[in-house]
């Protein structure tokens, strides 16, 4: 009986200390105009390192790590809704004004939540190989509802041993970047995430709907996306889910997966400053 509740104890106060843990880590360069850079799925605050290099003067760099990647302790499930809350009370607590957010797949998604809450503070949005509503894309029909944290998929995923995940990662990594040596560098950010992170914070994006959000933006939307696989598909896709976003402009990467500042650098670098610079 001693030993059951010793287990308990200990059960619970790892449950504590996780609900506690922050939701993001970020670390700021420079000085100037705030630029919010939120990465994508998996990757770390650092994926950006290489674009706030090429950053023009004037401009200061914030750069996330979300809680379960990148060596950031993870947190409770529901995990989005935690880091959209402490990356909300980030901009408040720093005061932003005039500020600028670049996002990444899922770091598009935060910001344009944030820029939709916060439509007097962010006056300039980013949005990299990001869309407002995967799902559609990837299982079209199904409903959020319908999606849980329990299923076979995720289970299976929950319990490869580091082989099977390193292959895994590999696969996946090899359809987002054209160049070998990031491709190690996305698998890296896979296996070394924690895992339920992984597997139930994908979930997490895959219930997400931001199209009815849209119309609440009012800073300038530059979006960037990557041509591959089609990119007829692609800008259709990007019409389709962009549609409600009133002031937008559209530009598409030759040449290019899903990691575009990996595929395309200088092209991307130039169109970053040029948007910031305006």
């Amino acid at each position: 009986m001693k030993k059951f509740i010793i287990l308990v104890l200990l059960y619970l106060a790892g449950t504590i200390a996780q609900a506690q843990n922050k939701a993001i880590e970020v670390i700021t360069t420079g000085e100037g105009i705030p630029v919010l850079f939120l990465p994508g799925f998996s990757c770390p605050g650092s994926v950006w390192d290489e674009t706030v290099a090429q950053l023009p003067g004037g401009f200061q760099a914030h750069q996330v790590t979300y809680a379960g990647f990148g060596g950031v302790a993870p947190i409770a499930m529901p995990w989005y809704a935690s880091l959209k809350n402490d990356l909300i009370a980030y901009i408040k607590d720093q005061k932003f004004e005039n500020l600028c957010i670049i996002g990444h797949s899922m770091g598009g998604n935060l910001a344009t939540t944030l820029a939709a809450e916060l439509p007097e503070q962010v006056t300039k949005l980013l949005l990299v190989d990001a869309i407002p509503c995967m799902r559609e894309i990837m299982m079209p029909g199904v409903t959020a509802e319908q999606i849980t944290y329990e299923s076979p998929y995720s289970n299976q995923l929950l319990e490869m041993d580091e082989a099977a995940l390193k292959q895994y990662a590999q696969m996946m990594a090899s359809n987002m970047t054209n160049n070998k040596s990031d491709v190690e560098k996305i698998v890296n950010y896979i296996v070394s995430a924690d895992r339920k992170t992984y597997v139930y914070g994908y979930i997490d994006l895959l219930k997400l709907d931001l199209r009815n959000e849209l119309p609440q933006i009012k800073a300038d939307v530059f979006i960037l996306g990557a041509t591959f696989p089609n990119k007829e598909a692609v800008q259709a896709n990007y019409e389709k889910q962009y549609a409600k976003l009133a002031k937008k402009e559209m530009v598409f990467a030759n040449n290019s997966k899903h990691f575009i500042m990996f595929d395309e650098p200088d092209w991307f670098y130039e169109q970053t400053n040029t948007f910031l610079k305006k």
